[in-house]
């Protein structure tokens, strides 16, 4: 794919609105059809394709410190899954054959055949990632699975997440979503800036799709066998979805691909990516590069 667009040099001392903003002006977006509406797309820099699949509750903004790293060397492709971000909501069932037919068809527009385009899905976005693959066969040569959810294998039933009550003020309400992200996404509660809060806000305002059913079953699983990409896996070591069991993760990616890549990074929680950018970010372009040398 050609230039489409040129990166701000992001100052990540200015307001969190401010950031995203910047990096929503300098993408293209496209819209393919969702429901009644449309699904929103947004592409950044040149080079190869390269898609990403947000996790739930969340939008093309659970990428935002990955994007320009990314766009360095790849079209980055930042999907707003159906129902999450900017997107319109799906038609129900919310089931993950019918979020992922909405995403194949999109793609045809979005990267048209013959293509290839490499595959990154976080969390409830992975299971997503997995039927694209497996849909797209050798069009996707590489899939990589940050934190993925529905493998079938015991998940941490995370308890004290808080809810949005009538009368809170805009200080409440920051510092009860700072306590859920410190439960749920990330390991160090320093790692928890203006930034994350205002993204994790933002994105649960609009969110329409649950999909917490899906990222408890085990789709994912049963689909991995079919993949002909290369499977590669990254997840935070204290990701506590994984409950301690990052090993059982590895072994269920190794014993499909026997010798793929899998990386822990130390430290980290589940919004391993926001955490640990610059790990992640060096990670995730080796992989990719490893696989592009191949081909």
């Amino acid at each position: 794919m050609t230039s489409i667009s040129h990166l701000p040099t992001v100052d990540w001392a200015m307001a969190p609105a401010e950031i995203v903003d910047a990096l929503q002006r300098a993408s293209r977006r496209i819209e393919t059809p969702c429901g009644d509406g449309g699904m929103v797309w947004r592409l950044w820099g040149a080079g190869p394709p390269l898609v990403l699949l947000h996790g739930g509750f969340g939008s093309w903004t659970h990428w935002i410190r990955n994007i320009p790293a990314l766009a360095a060397r790849y079209t980055v492709v930042a999907a707003d899954l159906p129902g999450l971000g900017d997107s319109a909501d799906a038609p129900l069932p919310h089931t993950v054959e019918n979020l992922g037919a909405i995403l194949i068809d999109g793609l045809q527009a979005v990267v048209p055949p013959p293509t290839p385009f490499r595959v990154v899905g976080f969390s409830f976005g992975s299971v997503l990632g997995g039927h694209i693959a497996v849909a797209s066969g050798a069009r996707v040569p590489a899939f990589v699975g940050v934190g993925a959810s529905a493998l079938g294998l015991r998940r941490h039933a995370v308890e004290g997440l808080r809810l949005e009550r009538s009368g809170m003020t805009d200080a409440e309400i920051d510092a009860m979503h700072r306590r859920n992200l410190e439960i749920l996404m990330i390991a160090d509660p320093v790692r928890v800036d203006p930034l994350a809060v205002y993204v994790y806000r933002r994105n649960l305002a609009s969110a329409c799709v649950r999909s917490r059913r899906i990222s408890m079953s085990d789709s994912l699983a049963r689909i991995l066998p079919r993949v002909r990409a290369r499977l590669m896996g990254i997840w935070g070591e204290h990701d506590v979805t994984a409950f301690g069991q990052i090993a059982p993760r590895r072994a269920l990616f190794e014993s499909i691909q026997p010798g793929c890549p899998f990386v822990v990074i130390p430290g980290a929680g589940h919004w391993v990516m926001y955490e640990a950018a610059e790990k992640f970010n060096v990670a995730l372009l080796e992989m990719l590069a490893a696989v592009d040398r191949a081909a």
